[in-house]
């Protein structure tokens, strides 16, 4: 039976650690350790651990994602429907990972004993703008075209006042199994991607098939941590995004965590 340490699918390029690697003798993709189902649950005492060592800068962080949720919400009212709002939330939210960029940066600073600070959290996301913006391209590739497949189950509202109980339970399943979908793939590519970008010199490339790769074969705990995931999206939503202003720092702590754990990218070099 595989214990929690081992690597899954290194690549047949792959190396012991050793500084000065070149670009052609790195792996296409870093290997993953196979994880305990439960293994979220202490990415996520980790992540409250930070919160408190921080929670000043993770309440900032807090904040401006607390903000930015009203401004979609009002923009949505005022120049969509009630479908386009629960389509913008739920894309804005599903970007998350990009916004908490810097709650990696505040966790990275604590492993190494050093007192947060929001400029160099800046200053991270500044020195990392290629590969970022690459990555945000690829999301809002994906995000455009799941908003127009979620305007066209229209077709599947019913059109009748009177209409049958079989009839919203067609719609509402078909627009479940269309978001899950969409759902999925910006999970699987963000999981780990993120941290990976901001901690090694790593292209985008490699960290989202890193990723995909670490997701695919953890399914169990990453089903877990999807699950927290949404839980807290659920709780955020229903406090009318007041939960955001703690459950987004702790998540976002918890992601760093969970990306020491899971992946070894021990053979890319490390930023300055």
């Amino acid at each position: 039976m595989t214990k929690q340490g081992e690597f899954a699918m290194a690549s047949p390029t792959q190396q012991p650690s050793e500084p000065g690697l070149r670009p052609e003798q790195l792996p296409f993709v870093a290997p993953c350790h196979f994880l305990q189902p439960m293994a979220p649950i202490r990415w996520l005492k980790l992540g409250w651990q930070d919160f408190k060592l921080a929670p000043r800068q993770s309440l900032t962080y807090g904040a401006a994602m607390m903000l930015l949720s009203y401004l979609v919400s009002f923009f949505a009212f005022e120049f969509g429907n009630f479908y386009s709002i629960l389509t913008l939330i739920s894309g804005f939210l599903l970007l998350g990972p990009i916004i908490a960029i810097g709650l990696y940066s505040i966790s990275c600073q604590l492993q190494e004993g050093q007192t947060p600070v929001l400029g160099h959290c800046l200053r991270e996301g500044r020195s990392h703008v290629g590969n970022i913006g690459v990555f945000i391209v690829m999301l809002l590739v994906v995000f455009l075209i799941w908003a127009r497949a979620a305007s066209m189950l229209h077709v599947f509202y019913p059109e009748t006042t009177h209409a049958n109980m079989q009839s919203y339970l067609t719609f509402l399943g078909i627009g479940t199994f269309v978001g899950a979908i969409f759902s999925f793939i910006i999970f699987t590519v963000s999981a780990f991607s993120l941290p990976m970008i901001m901690d090694r010199k790593v292209d985008t490339v490699t960290a989202v098939v890193t990723s995909v790769n670490a997701v695919l074969r953890n399914k169990k705990p990453m089903l877990v941590w999807a699950g927290c995931i949404f839980i807290s999206v659920v709780f955020s939503v229903a406090t009318a995004f007041i939960g955001l202003l703690v459950l987004l720092p702790v998540i976002g702590h918890a992601t760093w965590h969970a990306y020491q754990e899971t992946i070894d990218a021990s053979q890319w070099p490390r930023h300055n």
